[in-house]
């Protein structure tokens, strides 16, 4: 948690700034003096490569400037996007805890790969850069998930043999349990705001 001095109109006010996971701004706001502006943050480790995605749930007396300020720190990591504080343990399941679920899915292809006969070396490559190229699509092409898989299925092809399987493993279910618990976690976790 950090404090911060902010001139707005020429006038120095203090913000906090929280990215301390489970702790709500009602608990910030509670132990203040009345009218404090607090913002919650969830970032994410992609931050640390300047491609992270940093969530804000302002708090109730947050004005637009002081969103503006927080926004453009963080955005020197990486994109901000604000939602109310209500969704922030799924945002902690999605984007938070995101980047473990990444790894795992890069971590078993890897070892797929190698499975198949490749080097790890040549299985980490081909990877790692499938998927950075993936995302740059996603990101790019205005394209959603399911059309850009859609497009690399052909029918009774290879990919559409190894999606049926996937599929037939479960993997929808699989994750959307996976983000359920990550959420219903960061809900325990936190404290409340009396």
């Amino acid at each position: 948690t950090e404090l911060a001095k902010v001139d707005l109109d020429g006038d120095l006010e203090q913000l906090i700034v929280s990215l301390a996971a489970g702790i709500p701004t009602g608990f910030y706001e509670t132990r203040l003096p009345a009218g404090f502006p607090v913002v919650r943050v969830m970032p994410n480790t992609p931050m640390l490569v300047g491609e992270g995605v940093s969530v804000l749930a302002p708090g109730r007396h947050v004005k637009a400037e002081h969103l503006e300020l927080v926004r453009g720190i963080l955005g020197s990591v990486g994109k901000v996007v604000t939602v109310p504080e209500s969704q922030i343990d799924a945002v902690t399941a999605v984007s938070g805890s995101g980047p473990a679920y990444f790894f795992l899915v890069a971590e078993a292809m890897i070892d797929a790969g190698v499975g198949l006969g490749l080097t790890r070396a040549v299985a980490t490559e081909l990877v790692v850069q499938t998927m950075v190229g993936s995302a740059a699509m996603l990101d790019r092409t205005g394209d959603s998930a399911a059309e850009l898989r859609a497009a690399v299925t052909s029918p009774g092809g290879t990919t559409a043999a190894a999606v049926r399987q996937l599929e037939a493993g479960g993997l929808r279910t699989a994750f959307f349990e996976a983000l359920d618990a990550a959420k219903t976690r960061s809900a325990a976790m936190g404290v409340t705001a009396e």
